[in-house]
């Protein structure tokens, strides 16, 4: 790919309120003995009525993953991973104490290096220890789920950053992203705003769904450990949430309801959602979150019904489906093959990356290439899902030549603070910048509005 990647057009139609984003890929194929085993580029092997703008982000990612296959120059997707829930109500959190604004760390990269993220992953889970789901305020979508909840205000605001990030940042044709960028909370009355963009690049949008676990009394992050579930007294508790009929599968259902009942309204502005849901699935028995560590047929039992309840059943086709598992050093993770759901369930593969740092690579390569090398079997765009650093490093400055991953995501509040009091967490902001300057990476700044 060279150069710049052009928005093609806009949409018509009611639902969607602004300009469409989206990116053309020519599609090709490589016949040739013993050429590379190249991904496909079209969704709809996957889902045929996939829509147009999931089609060709889609496109986008393949393109790049196929590129680095065959050998040519490819560039890289910069994300980053938004906790709303811990930014607007965890005083303690980040890299200054205070509660912050919502998408304080999507525009924490423009503050330090004058350019947005390509790409903002959120979160619709885990709640914020508060009982039972519930939303912000009443929208179409949230008639089901009790409104006007205190620290139940940032799910609106995932949804609201998703359509703006999408379409361009700031959204005054849509409603549903507040022309101002600010509102009052209606829960307690303080003035929060979301990230303006001022005058907008566009980008590519993700939700992960830290679920509490099914019929969890209060959702928060407590409630998708494995330790605090009743699988950790119930050895077949797990075998009846997957299982129809059960009052465990009941109350999955119910969660996968507001999962979805957000995905639906994103769906109907047109917003592509790249969706990664159980991550990290291929943890030790007993470690993780509660849908990790458990028999791999039960866990692709649980993928495969949460894909058909959202495709099938819901009729949302505007999603791009990431498996990531978490990097499988031997003793935290294990390799993650048998709980692969399928290709027909799954888009883009990728990890979360925890094990290794750019200054001790993990195995005898270079930094994150024996996840790079592992996932290439599956035959997907690879993505780093989630990781402390940026993939450009005074460190490792050659990684994304290594592995040219299609997209890398940094988590939440890594991106300019210290992790787990080690200091070899810490992203320095000439790293960052080194990362959002480089031509190898693709920023906001890339994707241009018509």
């Amino acid at each position: 790919m060279r150069g710049r990647i052009g928005l093609l057009g806009a949409a018509a139609g009611a639902a969607l309120l602004a300009p469409l984003g989206m990116w053309a890929w020519r599609e090709e194929t490589d016949g040739r003995p013993g050429g590379p085993a190249l991904v496909p580029t079209d969704l709809r092997t996957r889902d045929p009525e996939a829509t147009l703008a999931a089609r060709r982000v889609y496109a986008l990612l393949a393109g790049l993953e196929n590129d680095a296959r065959r050998g040519r120059p490819s560039r890289t997707v910069i994300g980053q991973h938004v906790e709303l829930h811990n930014e607007r109500y965890n005083p303690g959190y980040g890299d200054y104490r205070g509660t912050k604004q919502p998408g304080y760390y999507y525009r924490k990269a423009r503050d330090i290096t004058g350019r947005l993220p390509g790409f903002v992953e959120l979160d619709l889970g885990p709640g914020y220890d508060r009982p039972g789901w519930a939303v912000g305020e009443s929208r179409s979508y949230s008639r089901a789920w009790p409104s006007c909840r205190p620290r139940w205000g940032y799910t609106e605001d995932a949804v609201d950053l998703a359509v703006g990030v999408w379409a361009g940042l700031p959204r005054p044709a849509d409603g549903s992203y507040r022309p101002t960028g600010s509102h009052t909370d209606c829960a307690d009355g303080t003035e929060v705003s979301l990230p303006r963009g001022d005058g907008g690049p566009a980008g590519i949008v993700g939700f992960s769904f830290h679920q509490p676990y099914p019929g969890s009394p209060v959702k928060g992050f407590a409630q998708t450990l494995h330790r605090n579930s009743p699988g950790a007294r119930e050895p077949d508790w797990f075998t009846r949430v997957v299982t129809p009929g059960s009052a465990e599968h009941g109350h999955l259902l119910q969660d996968l309801a507001f999962l979805a009942d957000h995905l639906g309204y994103l769906a109907e502005r047109g917003v592509p959602v790249l969706l990664r849901p159980y991550h990290e699935m291929n943890t030790a028995p007993g470690r993780g979150f509660w849908w990790a560590g458990q028999d791999p047929a039960a866990f692709r039992r649980l993928w495969r019904l949460t894909y058909d309840y959202l495709v099938h059943r819901r009729g949302l086709h505007n999603l791009v489906f990431v498996w990531a598992p978490n990097s499988w050093e031997g003793a935290y993770a294990r390799e993650p093959r048998d709980y692969y759901p399928g290709g027909r369930y799954v888009d883009v593969v990728g990890v979360d990356d925890y094990s290794d740092a750019p200054a001790k690579p993990f195995g005898t390569g270079a930094w994150t290439e024996v996840w790079y090398r592992g996932l290439e079997p599956y035959r997907k765009p690879r993505v780093i899902a989630e990781s402390f650093h940026v993939p450009l490093n005074s460190a490792r400055p050659d990684t994304l030549t290594r592995t040219p991953w299609v997209l890398w995501t940094v988590w939440g509040q890594a991106l300019s603070y210290e992790n787990l009091s080690e200091p070899r967490h810490k992203n320095s902001d000439a790293d960052v910048k080194r990362t959002y300057g480089s031509p190898k990476v693709i920023t906001a700044g890339d994707f241009v509005n018509v």
